[in-house]
């Protein structure tokens, strides 16, 4: 109950703050570093109550967790990696620690942080796995790209360790790092799966909407607008083996390259905190879980509409640029 109230005051604190004029890269990682903390104490908490294995083990994150990305209205993604002495115990350490990351994942969302709808939790057997299970999932995820492949690939790709043996993670970015470069056809899928969704403007630079009958006249800026930076962000990592998993330090490190100056990079950058900005003060505006990343242009003022169309246009170029780079 004491991290629930710890939890809201840290929503209540980064409103402040957002509402002072921090800005959106600081704001989003004063929240992502806060509720790393209080995932961590949660899992203390837990792993008191429970008789873990004696192994090597560590708490995942993914998606906008393990971006450092988390908003105000934010559900959970993560997973557990352990190590077994011998292979043949896999099973049973698993049933061991699925018990305690079910618990992990209902304090969770006790402290407001919602079940991943898709079932991206350690609580999950399928997100409870040995490192070589890990590592033989992200093989075969690179190796036979099929488009259950490829949707993991934009969320499981972006993992980072939040508690217990880091060493583990970074065992498995390194080798994922490493090999990703060597699969050509993985990326250019990922590619053509980022590229089946663009930014919402349509003839002569109009905002344009989709057909959702409950948001009317609404552009929804998770889907439409932050993704489209993320994703091309994480194939530029992954092709260059790039380790870091924020977006925006994912843009700094691809580096300039041809017909792409700094002053690019830093356009893409300003852009995607531009989105992340409008879809913050829309969270702020609304308890509708539903409505949390949809704005209606018309209620920005033009100064702020010009802004966010000159955002999703830099969306627009990086598409381009991907699409060019993979003949699509």
């Amino acid at each position: 109950k004491a991290m629930v109230l710890v939890a809201d005051r840290v929503r209540r604190r980064g409103a402040e703050l957002f509402a002072t004029g921090m800005g959106v890269e600081a704001i989003c990682q004063w929240i992502s570093g806060l509720n790393d903390l209080i995932a961590m104490r949660v899992i203390e908490l837990i792993e008191d109550e429970y008789d873990l294995p004696a192994v090597p083990w560590c708490w995942l994150m993914f998606g906008s967790e393990g971006r450092l990305e988390q908003t105000f209205t934010t559900d959970q993604d993560n997973g557990l990696i352990f190590e077994p002495s011998n292979a043949e115990d896999t099973q049973a350490l698993r049933a061991a620690f699925l018990p305690f990351a079910q618990a992990v994942n209902d304090a969770l969302h006790f402290c407001g942080f919602e079940r991943c709808r898709g079932g991206i939790m350690a609580g999950e057997p399928d997100c409870c796995l040995s490192s070589d299970e890990w590592m033989t999932r992200f093989s075969n995820w690179l190796r036979v790209p099929d488009p259950e492949a490829l949707l993991h690939g934009t969320i499981f790709f972006d993992f980072r360790p939040l508690y217990g043996r880091y060493e583990l993670a970074d065992r498995l970015r390194t080798w994922l790092m490493a090999r990703a470069p060597e699969h050509p056809l993985f990326l250019c899928l990922l590619a053509e799966l980022a590229l089946q969704v663009g930014p919402p403007l349509g003839w002569a630079g109009r905002f344009s909407y989709d057909r959702n009958r409950a948001y009317p006249h609404t552009l929804d800026l998770k889907y439409q607008g932050a993704r489209l930076f993320v994703d091309v962000a994480r194939i530029g990592s992954l092709a260059k083996g790039i380790w870091a998993t924020n977006t925006a330090d994912r843009l700094r490190a691809a580096g300039t390259g041809p017909g792409r100056s700094a002053e690019d990079i830093a356009a893409e950058v300003e852009g995607f905190h531009l989105v992340q900005r409008f879809r913050i003060q829309q969270q702020l505006a609304t308890k509708d879980y539903e409505a949390a990343n949809r704005v209606d242009p018309a209620s920005l003022n033009p100064l702020n509409r010009l802004m966010l169309k000159e955002a999703l246009k830099q969306a627009r170029k990086m598409q381009a640029r991907l699409r060019q780079e993979y003949g699509l």
